[in-house]
């Protein structure tokens, strides 16, 4: 007698599971086995409520790698009974769209069922292609799920992110891990419960630490950290298992060396920087080292490092401490000069000095309020004692006539409209070096309020 299909199945499904990865065999398959993004998922959150009312929207899971977006689509579509269609936006195109879409019409007509569409890495996508899920998604026919690791509103057609609900997904946290980790050493199914495997906590520490929120590379690292510790020629181990005892140790040697998750041209790029400038301008070195060696260590140009310092230097230090700028500006030569590894030390150095020195804005609300006076305001005409008498015939114009020379008085310095109307600018505050320039400025205003307005006629 002949096997019977249902047989061959399962002894398929069978050697498939013997050879999916920890990682793969450990996804939960209920909602409440779901560890992690309690801030959408918990109990009253959007998603959650979404999901008991029977209300489930298209939605865009966007977050890093490892945190639980292909399993939450699968619990979803588990949890609602819809079918469940998965594709890869690399390798699919329109045509594959059009078969999913046209099989959950039928789906819909034939079983009212419906069909959860997940399409990883969505970003991928054209615009084009993005737009064949429109009419669908909008009319209810399908259930989009996409997912992506960058910042779909930059990546995602509008129309089709006004369609959907976007969840952004956080890494998981320490405790998190060490959750999925404790539940995979006792699943006995799924898990490594069979194999009696014991793990010291400081080894889960470093697990959990070393995985910097990514479920897939936690339990990747214990399932080698534990079955590199069998020995196919230990027969009494394989006929009466003993526990397998993971040490800090060999986690640690299971564990390939910590990868940083930096895109050079995506959200992190930007949002490392951004912290890099609000820790020098929060006058925090420590952050500010901190968010320079995540730039350093994740492949950063260390030109465009210097560029952010040299721009923190005049547009939160500025004349407070006009040192800052020099100092920038000489890392930013020894970034361009030297290069990596050395030019590290320039970049550190300027970062402290920046992060300690006293803050003023003044010159930077100076030039915006300047410029912002220039795009708005008639513009003020040049007043003819400071036009330009070097060429011929600028004197028969006026240009220049009245025009009094600072060098040639007391202090170098002589009371004239430089302007031409009553504007005021810079308001240097009383910290550092610039408290030097607000007492001399505000004396100087003193004598021009005194003095009063500049007799000499203003003609264009």
């Amino acid at each position: 007698m002949e096997p019977s299909t249902d047989l061959f199945a399962e002894q398929r499904a069978a050697a498939f599971a013997r050879v999916q990865p920890l990682a793969v065999r450990m996804r939960p398959s209920r909602l409440d086995e779901f560890v992690g993004q309690e801030h959408f998922l918990g109990p009253g959150k959007l998603l959650r409520r979404m999901l008991e009312a029977g209300r489930l929207t298209s939605a865009i899971f966007y977050g890093p790698p490892g945190c639980g977006k292909t399993t939450l689509a699968r619990v979803i579509a588990a949890y609602t009974q819809a079918a469940y269609e998965t594709l890869h936006a690399a390798e699919a195109g329109v045509k594959d769209v059009r078969r999913v879409i046209d099989e959950a019409r039928q789906r819909l007509t034939n079983e009212d069922r419906r069909t959860v569409l997940f399409l990883d890495e969505i970003h991928r996508f054209n615009r084009a292609q993005q737009d064949v899920l429109l009419r669908d998604v909008e009319e209810g026919v399908l259930i989009l799920i996409g997912s992506t690791t960058e910042n779909p509103f930059f990546s995602v057609n509008s129309p089709l992110i006004s369609r959907s609900q976007v969840f952004k997904f956080e890494p998981l946290t320490a405790e998190q891990l060490k959750v999925l980790l404790r539940r995979a050493l006792a699943d006995e199914q799924r898990g490594l419960g069979k194999l009696k495997a014991v793990c010291d906590e400081d080894a889960l520490d470093l697990i959990a630490e070393r995985a910097d929120g990514d479920a897939r590379r936690a339990l990747s690292a214990l399932e080698v950290a534990v079955l590199s510790q069998l020995r196919s020629e230990d027969a009494a181990r394989r006929a009466a298992p003993a526990p397998l005892q993971v040490t800090r140790a060999v986690a640690a040697e299971s564990m390939q060396q910590k990868s940083i998750d930096y895109d050079p041209t995506g959200d992190t790029h930007y949002d490392v920087a951004s912290a890099l400038i609000k820790s020098m301008r929060g006058s925090d070195p420590d952050a500010a080292l901190y968010w320079l060696a995540r730039m350093l260590e994740s492949g950063e140009d260390p030109r465009f490092i210097a560029r952010r310092i040299a721009i923190c230097a005049s547009e939160d230090v500025g004349n407070a401490d006009p040192q800052a700028l020099v100092l920038a500006a000489a890392a930013v030569q020894v970034a361009e000069l030297v290069g990596l590894p050395e030019c590290e030390y320039a970049l550190a150095q300027a970062a402290v000095y920046i992060a300690c020195a006293p803050k003023s804005n003044a010159v930077t609300l100076a030039i915006h309020a300047a410029r912002q006076d220039v795009r708005e305001k008639p513009i003020l005409p040049v007043p003819n004692h400071l036009r330009d008498r070097s060429y011929p015939g600028a004197a028969r114009l006026g240009h220049g006539e009245g025009y009094q020379y600072p060098h040639d008085f007391p202090g170098g310095f002589v009371q004239q409209d430089y302007l031409g109307a009553a504007r005021s600018y810079y308001n240097p505050t009383d910290r550092g070096d610039e408290a030097r320039l607000a007492e001399w400025l505000r004396q100087r205003r003193r004598s021009s309020e005194a003095a009063g307005p500049d007799p000499r006629p203003q003609g264009s």
